[in-house]
């Protein structure tokens, strides 16, 4: 191939995939919004993946590699980077299996406990305004997971919708009453996890090797009932069969079910400030419930 830029004079994927990987490129073709899969010269499908904003490359590439290190789940393999661009190996998909599902759910638990230097530890090599999904997410560190995830992760987005209009001022008291007595509702207190941090079904990819691969992550440390919680969030093929592999390796504490809620007041509210009202009003629910048990 020998087309190098668009029209608007950017790189091409193809150049992108052919610098960062030191391999003649044979074909590309577009998958969706910054995506792009491209054919290395040895056989080998890669995807391009454009940044969406500054740093978001560096975060995604550190989440990557920590999440590569701990050797539990798997991620598709980091071909290279540079401050715009990341190319990663393609992950030829296949059918949810029971199997595979037990095993990702024993593989989720073992990330899990390798654990993080604290709550809102990024990655190593990770920035501290890092993002998940298109929303802005700050990796500031805490000891106290309550604290912590209320002023980092719930109530900043809360501001945000509050501000857009999206959760009127009246309505936003239930979830600040929640961040009050989050120190009762948390359940007994857990160690910081390393976490995926974005685990909804479509960052969970079900491999034709009948392995489960992650993409996407949003990772820090945090509590891990919160990667499961998004799970439930969006639904995921076999999570029964999941959450068996998990308690087979690492049982959650007492009472885990009836915290899902209040885990999901995290995404609820990311996904407020990115979608809309829908969003905003099951996190209200969610926080209604969260008080009412």
């Amino acid at each position: 191939m020998t087309t190098r830029t668009t029209p608007d004079g950017d790189e091409t994927p193809g150049a992108v995939a052919a610098r960062l990987t030191g391999r003649p490129v044979t074909g590309e073709r577009p998958l969706s919004g910054g995506l792009a899969e491209v054919t290395l010269d040895d056989g080998r499908s890669v995807v391009v993946k454009r940044g969406d904003g500054p740093g978001a490359v560096q975060a995604e590439a550190a989440g990557l590699r920590w999440l590569a290190e701990a050797g539990a789940v798997r991620v598709p393999t980091l071909h290279g980077e540079d401050p715009h661009h990341l190319v990663i190996g393609r992950v030829q998909q296949g059918r949810p299996s029971t199997g595979a599902a037990v095993r990702f759910g024993r593989d989720l638990a073992a990330l899990h406990a390798c654990g993080a230097p604290a709550f809102g530890a990024p990655p190593p090599g990770g920035p501290t305004d890092a993002y998940i999904g298109r929303a802005p997410m700050r990796n500031i560190e805490g000891t106290d997971w309550p604290a912590w995830y209320a002023e980092h992760r719930v109530l900043p987005y809360l501001r945000h919708a509050v501000d857009d209009g999206t959760v009127r001022p009246a309505e936003a008291a239930v979830v600040k009453e929640v961040c009050v007595r989050l120190p009762e509702l948390a359940g007994p207190a857990e160690p910081p996890a390393r976490l995926h941090g974005d685990l909804w079904n479509g960052n969970v990819l079900w491999g034709d090797d009948d392995q489960v691969r992650l993409i996407d992550p949003a990772a820090h440390g945090g509590h891990r009932e919160t990667d499961l919680a998004m799970l439930h969030l969006f639904g995921c093929p076999h999570l029964d069969r999941v959450l068996e592999g998990y308690q087979q390796a690492a049982p959650l504490a007492a009472g885990w079910r009836d915290r899902i809620g209040l885990h999901q007041l995290f995404p609820l509210l990311v996904h407020a400030v990115l979608f809309g009202r829908g969003y905003a009003e099951q996190a209200l629910a969610e926080a209604r419930t969260a008080l009412a048990r």
